[in-house]
């Protein structure tokens, strides 16, 4: 299999809302995460980070313009890999520790991270055999309601266990936008990772239903609006009843 070149790992989409949606298209879409940049007054925010397999500083610019907040929705390894490569870093306590000790089986990387989930090859000297994770303990600390501050924007931490332990969403109310991790999107839901839990998902899955959201930026596949956030939960609630 080929393998990409660095400069052209990263693909950049301008949004609304000061919104930049940044992901690696070489990677198949099952398993591309959706990296949210998001642009404040005071400092901007990170949601997720990819799988780490390019460094993001490096080849996107944007990330190191200005002060930023890494914040993880989660741990598996499609959303953390580039952590360690900012200062600032959060994530909800009950996965904490995976960030600071990120081994494969902790991350999914052992069993999905094989040649199969890539079009192209990283750069050398990437491998799938030796891939993990670099530890990138947190800075900050987050709990369900904690408030993630770029001074004219303020995101909600709404805690969604169930895909994970430590799985959050982030919550704009002024402008109805949700990030909603993996516990939501607009694809195949995965229910059953080592450390995922039906009971929780179905109450995550509640909490997230009536929020008046006008936008969805998932962690993975195309985002959508409140219409379709109603009906994707609507039927996933009905399914599992």
């Amino acid at each position: 299999m080929d393998r990409a070149r660095p400069e052209d790992w990263y693909r950049l989409r301008p949004q609304s809302d000061g919104i930049t949606f940044i992901d690696e298209p070489f990677i198949h879409e099952f398993y591309r995460c959706n990296i949210w940049h998001v642009r404040g007054r005071d400092r901007d925010m990170l949601v997720d980070s990819g799988m780490g397999v390019v460094s993001l500083r490096k080849w996107v610019p944007l990330v190191s313009e200005r002060a930023l907040t890494a914040v993880a929705s989660h741990t598996h390894f499609d959303h953390i890999g580039c952590h360690h490569e900012f200062d600032d870093r959060a994530v909800h306590r009950a996965e904490a520790e995976i960030l600071s000790d990120p081994t494969r089986r902790a991350t999914l990387a052992d069993p999905y991270v094989t040649d199969e989930i890539f079009d192209r090859l990283p750069p050398l000297p990437y491998a799938s055999e030796t891939y993990s994770v670099k530890a990138a303990p947190a800075s900050r600390i987050l709990e369900d309601g904690d408030v993630v501050d770029l001074g004219d924007r303020h995101f909600e931490v709404i805690h969604t266990p169930g895909h994970s332990p430590g799985g959050i969403a982030l919550w704009e109310s002024a402008t109805g936008i949700l990030f909603s991790g993996d516990i939501v999107y607009d694809g195949p839901l995965i229910e059953d990772t080592y450390h995922s839990d039906a009971a929780d998902y179905y109450r995550s899955m509640v909490r997230l239903l009536d929020l008046p959201v006008r936008v969805v930026h998932g962690g993975h596949f195309p985002s959508y609006d409140g219409v379709r956030h109603r009906k994707i939960i609507g039927d996933w609630l009905k399914k599992n009843e």
